[in-house]
This record gives structure tokens, C-alpha cells and sequence, in this order.
């Protein structure tokens, strides 16, 4: 979809590359490669030449009992770190469905992205259609695993890309701002493996699917497309735009998009999401396909 060099142009801390690009940078000493596919056993199979293998299944773990929740600024330290992560590196993430086990989402890359900057990173590029297109387009692969030295990456919390639960429930109903819900429609109407069935009352449903090319969902589709998908769910540039889904994992996928790549200029996202709403047994929830 883009011309080769990152995209969007400007100062985003965030940005998306081609598989030509990505190719073309391949030995650049200031580029960390992430793999994120599902399974380590998709990595071991193949995986990009210098690629680094990082699982997002680190980032969350249960805080009070509440699962989902993201670990500390030390953990988080820690764990960029170890895999060479540092302040003047530009990371790039990509996933796939995975060739060895073929149970991926694609949502790892937008998981590990969204992290990288909630934790203070500053230059982040996610490659557009992930492996599948970079397989598709028979550009290398291989089983080596690369040297690497870890850094000394300190952690930072960027606690204005988030809103927790109070400010949330505060804000949520206001009239400069859209809540949006990106799990699947029939979540969203109906019963899911939460405690209530539905939605957060007030929520408009854009799954996050629907912003993915049909055949790649770690590829978007055309910025034409998707700024009429957006439009059409009321989600515009002079309102407040929330994201949330079921988890915070599905989210992440709409707050990069809204945020660095439509350069929205007041997104967060609720971390918390569905899972810490219905968590709350005073909290209504509301079925079928209208928000409230």
C-alpha cells in the first residue's frame, strides 16, 4: 500500500513499512527485528533473517486477581532488555498465522507495538501484512537464530495513551466522545465467555477485522477503505475516540490505527476493557447490535 519508506510521514512514534522496505533495511545496525508469531514453533520453522523471537504473552499477567492486567515498569524493563531492545534502535514487529501450528490472529504485532510505545519506546515500525506477505512474496527466510547482546532499555509508563477504570466510567457517556468495541459482532450483541452477556452501555461495535484485508489480517486495507469504515461507525477526528474490546488485546489494534496512523488527535484506549467492566457486578451490559 505504500510507497517504500514508513508510513504515515511525520514524527509518529508508530509507523507501518513494506515488505520491500523491510528487505531493504535488513542490515541496518540501528533496526531490532521482532518476531511475534504465535508459537515458538512457527519461529523455529522460519522466520525473517535476524529476527529476534518475543512472545506478547509476557506482557500481561493477573494483578489483584484481575487477569490481563500489564506488568510493572520493572518487568517490563527487564523483558525489552533482554532482547535488545534500546532507545535509539527502531523496532520492527511482525507476525503471521504461523506455519508450523496456523493458529494465529495477527493481533500479536499490534499487542507488542502497542506495548513497546506504552512503555516508552519511541520508534516502532509494524510490517504491513506480516510474514504471510513477505512469504507470498518470496523474500528470505531462514532457521538461524541471530547474536544478540541485551541492552539496558529502561521502561517508562506513557499513562496518557490508557484510561483506567474510574476516568473511564466518568467520561465514557459524554458527548465528545465515541467508545468503541472491536471484538466481533456476536460478542458484542450476545454471550461470550464473560460473566454478562453484550456490551458496555453507550459502546459502537467496529471489530477489528473489518480494518484487515480479507485474505491478510496483518495487512490493512486501502487508507481510502478504511477512513469510510471509520466514518460510517461515527468515530470522527473531533471526538474523543476509546477503544476497547474484550481483553484490551483486540484494541490495541484500533488505537495504534486511530492514533498513528489516521493521526487522530484525542485516542486512548481502555485497557481494561469488557473483561473489567463486567468484573463490577453493579455494571450494566447491554445485548443485541445497538449500543444502548
Amino acid at each position: 500500500m505504500f510507497d517504500n519508506k514508513p508510513y504515515p510521514e511525520g514524527s509518529g512514534v508508530i509507523k507501518w513499512v513494506s515488505p520491500q522496505w523491510l528487505q531493504d533495511h535488513l542490515n541496518d545496525e540501528n533496526l531490532l527485528i521482532l518476531d511475534c508469531q504465535p508459537d515458538i514453533h512457527d519461529y523455529i520453522l522460519e522466520h525473517i533473517p535476524g529476527a529476534v523471537y518475543f512472545c506478547d504473552k509476557l506482557l500481561r499477567n493477573s494483578s489483584n486477581g484481575m487477569p490481563g492486567k500489564y506488568v510493572s515498569r520493572r518487568v517490563a524493563s527487564e523483558l525489552f532488555s533482554s532482547i535488545g531492545v534500546e532507545e535509539n534502535k527502531t523496532v520492527v514487529v511482525y507476525t503471521g498465522i504461523g506455519g508450523f501450528k496456523g493458529q494465529g490472529d495477527c493481533l500479536d504485532q499490534t499487542m507488542v507495538a502497542y506495548s513497546l510505545a506504552r512503555f516508552g519506546h519511541r520508534s516502532i515500525y509494524i510490517l504491513d501484512g506480516g510474514i504471510d506477505k513477505w512469504k507470498q512474496e518470496s523474500r528470505p527466510l531462514t532457521k538461524v537464530f541471530p547474536k544478540l547482546t541485551a541492552s539496558n532499555f529502561e521502561a517508562t509508563v506513557k499513562g496518557e495513551y490508557f484510561v483506567e477504570y474510574d476516568e473511564f466510567k466518568e467520561i465514557k457517556d459524554n458527548q465528545d466522545v465515541i467508545v468503541l468495541d472491536a471484538r466481533p459482532a456476536k460478542f458484542y450483541e450476545g454471550q461470550g465467555p464473560w460473566i454478562k452477556p453484550g456490551h458496555i452501555p453507550g459502546a459502537v461495535n467496529l471489530p477489528w477485522i473489518n480494518l484487515m484485508n480479507d485474505q491478510n489480517k496483518c495487512l490493512l486495507k486501502p487508507v481510502r477503505e478504511l477512513k469510510n469504515i471509520v466514518g460510517s461507525v461515527g468515530a470522527t477526528p473531533d471526538k474523543t475516540v476509546i477503544c476497547s474490546c474484550g481483553t484490551g488485546r483486540e484494541a490495541t489494534n484500533e488505537f495504534i490505527l486511530f492514533k498513528w496512523f489516521l493521526k487522530y488527535p484525542k485516542v486512548k484506549i481502555y485497557e481494561g476493557s469488557f473483561t473489567e467492566w463486567v468484573s463490577y457486578p453493579g455494571n450494566e451490559t447491554i445485548t443485541g447490535s445497538k449500543p444502548r
